[in-house]
């Protein structure tokens, strides 16, 4: 996909969402110069091999913008972009000096965009979105993967637009992600979760499978294979299901 060819975007963010809304459009061909601070991005040392997947495609530099020197050589780079992405908080942002043009997108990933300020990461805001199960960690990053996806669409938008700001927070991002729960389709015996025979886990002779058959017909088609699901494999009900054309999968990665 080349659609992005002619675009320059620099990304100062690091860890995950500014780094996965970049790594989305390098894939889309734009040119996309992540700049890394001398101490590197977390993500490198948390989850190597995502980090190198999420570079492909994408230059690095190191630059130190605490100092006037390489804080110059970013404006440089900015003279020559049509997007910024960053994930600081302002003061942080404000301290190193960046200045954006006018006619550069700024895509600003922060926390929380009413209190930008305040310190939070995805599992402080899942837990206040309520989709967290304690003691369960969560096995999603929902605000941050959200926050990024939001981020990309922002980038496009301040493309069309021409230049222009737009603060995406990761807060928001996980509350919206929580609105199936919230609204109660997902909450314990709403629709999707107990509240439909036909939707939902169940153990086979060797594993879980998920069942989806939501609909009339795919409900029609299951008939009375739920009751013999405890008597099957797992591939043994893979198999049928995709004879009788009923939404059904093996659960992978059940263990916490």
């Amino acid at each position: 996909m080349e659609s992005l060819k002619n675009i320059a975007v620099i990304n100062l963010a690091v860890n995950l969402p500014g780094p996965w809304a970049a790594a989305k459009l390098a894939s889309m061909g734009a040119r996309v110069i992540s700049i890394e601070p001398p101490t590197g991005d977390p993500l490198q040392y948390l989850a190597p091999e995502w980090y190198r997947d999420l570079g492909e495609g994408v230059e690095k530099r190191t630059l130190d913008l605490k100092t006037a020197a390489d804080q110059a050589a970013l404006a440089g780079l900015l003279d020559d972009a049509q997007l910024l992405i960053t994930s600081h908080r302002p003061s942080a942002l404000a301290r190193m000096g960046v200045a954006v043009p006018d006619s550069v997108g700024h895509v600003e990933i922060v926390g929380d965009v009413e209190n930008p300020e305040y310190a939070g990461h995805d599992l402080t805001y899942q837990a206040e979105a309520g989709t967290l199960t304690p003691p369960h960690m969560p096995k999603i990053l929902v605000g941050d993967i959200m926050g990024a996806s939001e981020a990309v669409s922002a980038a496009l938008l301040l493309l069309l637009q021409g230049g222009g700001h737009m603060r995406i927070g990761l807060k928001q991002a996980a509350q919206e992600m929580a609105a199936p729960y919230r609204y109660g389709v997902t909450a314990p015996g709403g629709l999707l979760n107990g509240g439909i025979e036909n939707y939902g886990l169940y153990q086979a002779k060797d594993g879980w499978v998920a069942v989806a058959a939501l609909e009339p017909h795919f409900a029609e088609r299951m008939g009375n294979m739920l009751a013999e699901i405890p008597s099957k494999t797992v591939e043994e009900l893979v198999a049928w299901a995709r004879e009788a054309d009923v939404p059904i999968s093996p659960v992978r990665g059940t263990s916490f």
